[in-house]
């Protein structure tokens, strides 16, 4: 038995043993027994599920039903949508579309939030957001001839608002760091300076309990290939606060957005509530695969996920204290595991090299972040305990043997 002090790995099999959502690990496909994945915070696993009803949907509402299955598809936008809501946002019912991609959501909502707040010229964000998120305020700004109002990070958003501010825009949890922002506060502060709030919950969404109604949040999107298993490029998702539906406009109409979608009429009238955010038609097949992944989140419940998320990164942060600490890593994530979404972040000053050695070597994914971040991610229903102690000790293994020296200084293209 190979044994570190007290931690060994007999411990994470106990662990294993006694977690309540281990048996989920069988829903989802695992083609390479040796391979440590983690990077679940980037792509889910496949669920087995989301194949077999995948392929039902090729052959026998395609296949054979042809044009008649629309019939059946057209709400899947809404429908999908009332159920990631009610499953992992907090939402009540209407208040969730799956449609477009995340940055397409993002330019949507901050561009009806902007125009719903004439005579304000600034936008607020931090230097921590996501960079798709901060280049859609830019060209939105740009385009309008507002400012953006940069910060360090989110906490510091609150102290940066005034009587100019339209707009006020976030990552829940930092793609980085994983550090999870204050919400509630920050929309509360939002909404005393008279501005409306955007989240973006991709690094959130099946990973930490979100409340966007109790929160009073106005806007919010996010992606579903992460967390919620929807699978590469899958629809991305989008949230409006009822009590704004009505008075926001959409700034890219279409004709599923339209009130009467096949009057094919000469001109746009939106739809009531949410369904006026849709614009094109709809990629069914990336719906169904979205449906099947959040069928298997909600049977697993947000509170057990979340309990689940923080003991996997509390114990990957305490192996990584012992085991990585000696050997130049430090811990780039918060230490109080509360505060951290369900991925840690290592830094080191040779974290790209190790990455790549990582996967060529050791067979264990994970992601390299610049300058010197490695990403563990700790998926809450497809990783075990015993996946974070091989694939650190892995890691361990290698930083000892300075294996980084084996590869190119140069990041490749890494996603």
């Amino acid at each position: 038995m190979v044994q570190y002090g007290r931690v060994t790995r007999d411990e994470a099999q106990r662990l294993d043993a006694a977690d309540p959502l281990a048996d989920f690990v069988e829903e989802f496909v695992v083609a390479e027994e040796r391979l440590i994945y983690l990077d679940g915070n980037s792509l889910g696993r496949l669920p087995r599920r989301t194949a077999a009803r995948v392929d039902a949907v090729l052959r026998h509402e395609w296949g054979a039903g042809l044009v008649r299955s629309w019939a059946d598809w057209l709400d899947l936008p809404t429908r999908v949508g009332d159920r990631i809501g009610a499953a992992l946002l907090g939402a009540g019912p209407g208040q969730v579309l799956v449609a477009d991609s995340t940055t397409i959501n993002l330019y949507k909502l901050a561009a009806a939030a902007v125009e719903a707040r004439p005579g304000r010229t600034v936008i607020a964000t931090d230097e921590a957001n996501f960079p798709t998120d901060r280049y859609v305020l830019q060209g939105l700004a740009g385009a309008r001839g507002m400012t953006i109002r940069l910060v360090g990070e989110a906490g510091a958003l609150p102290a940066a608002l005034d009587g100019d501010v339209a707009l006020v825009a976030s990552s829940l949890v930092d793609y980085r760091s994983g550090a999870v922002a204050p919400a509630a506060e920050i929309t509360a502060a939002a909404h005393g300076a008279g501005a409306l709030t955007l989240w973006d919950l991709s690094h959130a969404a099946g990973a930490v309990v979100v409340s966007l109604d109790e929160w009073d949040v106005d806007l919010a999107a996010g992606c579903s290939y992460k967390y919620l298993h929807g699978g590469p490029g899958a629809p991305a998702w989008l949230y409006v606060r009822q009590e704004l539906q009505e008075g926001l406009v959409p700034p890219v109409w279409g004709w599923f957005g339209n009130e009467d979608q096949f009057a094919m009429g000469p001109g746009w009238h939106p739809a009531a509530g949410i369904r006026r955010w849709l614009s094109g038609t709809p990629d069914v097949l990336g719906l169904t695969a979205v449906e099947a992944g959040v069928s298997v989140l909600e049977e697993a419940g947000i509170d057990r996920m979340r309990s689940k998320a923080v003991a996997l990164t509390s114990y990957g942060a305490r192996l990584a204290e012992r085991w990585l600490r000696p050997l130049g890593f430090t811990l780039g994530s918060p230490p109080d595991p509360a505060q951290r979404g369900s991925h840690i972040a290592l830094r080191h000053h040779e974290a790209y090299r190790l990455s790549r050695a990582l996967i060529e070597e050791a067979a264990t994914i994970v992601d390299f972040r610049r300058p010197d971040v490695l990403r563990i991610g700790l998926a809450p229903l497809t990783t075990r305990f015993i996946d974070v102690w091989d694939g650190l000790d892995r890691l361990r293994d290698l930083a000892e043997a300075r294996a980084w020296e084996r590869y190119d200084r140069t990041p490749g293209r890494i996603t």
